[in-house]
């Protein structure tokens, strides 16, 4: 099942989210998840893993596995790169093993002291608060994005972390429009008004932390679950599926791509069983209703600053 992004490229719906993914692992389950069906693995430069995500691709693509076109590979300019478009893409692609993106984003809106291509740091100053550069504006950045596009290396681009503001600014000075907004959605954070506004304007909305972060934002930022919610529980007995099931299948519902991370076997295959059954209509409205407006992915723990204040 896939999404026809607005320039006509199809993205599978459901994706193999690589953060905070073992490296020691990477080849094993992106092995097993293509063997599965997944056919969309989203990375980033921050993840720094692209180059054993790469070494894992090439050897699907070695051995037969899959076709380099049956795949769709998403992966992200860093912070500290939005002076260096170019230069961090061909980075990107270099670790990746590839000849081009299938979808390249700016990973948060906004750019940071240069650090040196591909390193992603996050420079701090003395009192702990991001190193912001106040010299690139995201309409610079986002005209470097679209070059990549005339020049090849990319097939679409799009955004990621952006609000409703952001992406219409975005939208007001592109010349390529942006293909999708990857940002935090999920029963406890819905933000439907960002979701309906994107898809009014064909947008693809990507919901990454799709599960809510699970038990990894609550050793990162100390945030709690739906997966523990009891309307969740009851609703996974009653269509007698995993909690997990049942939320991706809500995200789907929605019309959003979801991108769950696991690094066990076993949750690659259930996260990738949500096809073979649907949620009524009854059965969405309740979990709209237990919407908390609570963000778990909340990257001020380490910068010092709130970018989504």
């Amino acid at each position: 099942m896939a999404i026809t992004l607005n320039n006509g490229f199809k993205m599978p719906i459901i994706g193999l989210g690589v953060w905070r993914m073992d490296e020691s692992n990477i080849r094993d389950l992106i092995i097993n998840a293509i063997k599965i069906g997944y056919r969309h693995i989203d990375c980033a430069a921050d993840y720094r893993n692209e180059a054993e995500v790469g070494e894992a691709l090439a050897e699907a693509f070695s051995t037969g596995l899959v076709k380099r076109e049956d795949l769709f590979i998403t992966t992200k300019l860093w912070n500290s790169d939005h002076g260096h478009v170019l230069e961090a893409c061909k980075d990107s692609l270099k670790k990746l093993q590839l000849d081009y993106l299938d979808l390249y984003l700016v990973h948060f809106p906004v750019a940071t002291k240069h650090t040196g291509v591909g390193t992603t740091d996050s420079a701090l100053d003395a009192d702990g608060v991001l190193e912001i550069d106040t010299t690139i504006s995201l309409e610079t950045t986002w005209h470097a994005m679209e070059d990549l596009v005339s020049m090849g290396l990319v097939r679409s681009i799009g955004i990621s972390n952006y609000d409703i503001f952001l992406t219409r600014d975005c939208l007001a000075y592109s010349k390529v429009k942006p293909v999708v907004n990857q940002f935090e959605t999920h029963p406890y954070f819905q933000r439907d008004s960002l979701v309906k506004f994107c898809q009014k304007h064909g947008i693809c909305v990507t919901a990454h932390t799709p599960l809510g972060g699970a038990v990894a934002n609550t050793e990162w930022f100390g945030t709690v679950s739906c997966l523990d919610d009891p309307v969740l529980k009851g609703l996974a007995e009653k269509y007698k599926r995993t909690v997990a099931q049942t939320v991706l299948r809500w995200g789907i519902q929605r019309n959003t791509a979801v991108i769950p991370k696991t690094s066990k076997l076993e949750r690659l295959e259930e996260n990738f069983k949500v096809f073979d059954f649907e949620l009524s209509k009854e059965d969405m409205d309740v979990i709209k209703s237990i919407d908390r407006k609570y963000r778990t992915n909340q990257p001020a723990r380490f910068w010092g600053i709130d970018l989504f204040a």
